[in-house]
């Protein structure tokens, strides 16, 4: 949602605002690595135990990630 302090999103009618609202402000620019931040999102999420909440990673990008291998490694481990 662009707040690092509240990241939270309500419903998918909160993640589709929260896409709208980072296609117009979002720049992007490289090095993209992905790895780093799909850890991050993994971690807190799999900190909420009870299954109370579930959690959406949307990445925007311009197609080139500087660290594909780490990525993909990222994904298949947190998934």
């Amino acid at each position: 949602n662009g707040n690092p302090q509240n990241p939270y999103c309500h419903g998918i009618d909160g993640v589709m605002e929260a896409y709208y609202r980072s296609l117009k402000s979002v720049q992007l620019y490289g090095p993209t690595n992905f790895a780093p931040v799909i850890n991050h999102v993994a971690r807190y999420a799999a900190s909420i135990k009870d299954g109370s909440q579930y959690f959406v990673l949307l990445i925007i990008t311009d197609g080139v990630i500087s660290d594909m291998a780490q990525t993909k490694e990222s994904i298949v481990n947190v998934s």
